[in-house]
């Protein structure tokens, strides 16, 4: 299996905002007070056309497809969330926290693909979990070792284990489980997606290991990181509020590698860190601060990664 891929999809905004639904556990949503939501979503618009150009310079395939007025959809710029595509031809749709993101799932983004050429052998249905208000929010969730056949998760009110033992077992993961926290207001709460705190890329690893506040899951993440031959990168919590660690290992033309970030996520490393991520690979980083602050997601929430086999 390979752990990156040339092809992203990515879903370009037509009514984005502050999801209030969403809200009530992304403690990195932001109220930007004194912007009109037509400001928030050209702004938002802006920012992403930008960004796909930057990846399309390096020779990334970036297949955008455009969100639609209705339903009311204000976080489908993070379609990664409700969909993962796999070598294997296998799609899997997975159940959502919130009701209004739920109306992101379009068979119609599965017709475009298989018009460019790609093969979809079977579809993978989690959504049923909903009515039992079960939820695991896709490669947000989940953040996967490809190659070593390994899957990350920190649970959460969006990442149910039962349910996460059962995506392995279908596709034949080993599981890796823990609690991820951050401080909001003096306490610690559990941290909504894994991918906002880890990163695994082919030879490397991004990590808040700070973040994982139980000694022996923290060391059980650390030794599996390595054990499987990854250099690990440590980031600080700070970091991971400027989204250091939602950043995607991606390739560009004649096959080589960049991870892809935010400015924000960027600025806030060391140069000692830069260093040691540009041994591996070339960074790309774009300005996502207002889809950042309204969305509480970054540059990897908005690549959901094509991974299917070309007919």
């Amino acid at each position: 299996m390979n752990q990156t891929t040339n092809t992203i999809l990515m879903i370009r905004p037509v009514a984005f905002r502050m999801n209030e639904q969403t809200a009530v556990n992304n403690y990195y949503q932001k109220v930007l007070d004194g912007l009109l939501p037509a400001t928030v979503n050209a702004k938002a618009q802006a920012e992403f056309d930008a960004y796909v150009e930057k990846l399309r310079a390096v020779g990334i395939n970036v297949i955008v497809v455009d969100d639609t007025v209705s339903p009311d959809t204000p976080d489908s710029i993070f379609p990664n969330n409700w969909v993962s595509f796999h070598e294997t031809g296998d799609v899997v749709l997975y159940p959502m926290f919130a009701e209004n993101r739920r109306q992101e799932r379009r068979e119609d983004i599965l017709d475009i693909l298989e018009e460019k050429g790609f093969l979809i052998n079977e579809i993978m249905d989690y959504t049923s979990a909903e009515e039992d208000e079960f939820f695991l929010e896709g490669t947000g969730s989940i953040v996967l070792d490809r190659k070593n056949g390994i899957a990350y998760c920190a649970l959460s009110p969006r990442a149910d284990e039962e349910l996460f033992i059962e995506f392995c077992e279908d596709f034949d993961y080993s599981p890796v489980i823990f609690e991820a926290f951050q401080t909001v207001n003096g306490q610690r709460k559990h941290i909504y997606h894994t991918n906002v705190i880890m990163c695994v890329a082919e030879t490397f690893a991004v990590i808040c290991a700070d973040c994982i506040d139980d000694k022996a899951e923290r060391k059980m993440v650390l030794s599996n990181l390595k054990e499987s031959g990854k250099e690990v990168i440590l980031i600080t919590e700070e970091q991971v509020n400027s989204f250091a660690g939602n950043m995607l290992q991606v390739q560009g033309k004649d096959n080589e590698r960049f991870l892809i970030m935010s400015n924000a996520a960027y600025e806030s490393l060391t140069k000692e860190q830069v260093g040691k991520i540009e041994k591996h690979c070339k960074i790309v980083h774009a300005s996502l601060d207002i889809i950042e602050a309204c969305g509480g997601g970054s540059a990897r929430c908005m690549m959901a990664e094509v991974f299917l086999p070309k007919a």
